[in-house]
């Protein structure tokens, strides 16, 4: 039987310096229906053309925003 290719997922993490929390989004536009560009200093449209990366992060006097691979074992749910 072939064994199934593991898929990298994207995991972004938003830290509020304010009120010193951590969130973790499946995409940056995700953030943007949970934090308005008031909230965090940045728009959608500028931290996309930013290149957030995970070489790359996002900081403001506002935020930290970082791109990450969420890490996970692979599974044999479904395997006979």
């Amino acid at each position: 039987m072939e064994e199934k290719e593991k898929k990298e997922r994207t995991v972004i993490h938003l830290y509020i310096k304010e009120n010193d929390t951590h969130h973790y989004f499946g995409s940056i536009a995700n953030v943007f229906e949970y934090f308005s560009p008031d909230m965090l200093g940045i728009s959608y449209g500028s931290l996309r053309n930013y290149g957030l990366s995970n070489e790359k992060t996002f900081q403001n006097s506002k935020c930290i925003i970082r791109r990450g691979t969420l890490l996970s074992k692979s599974g044999n749910r479904g395997k006979k």
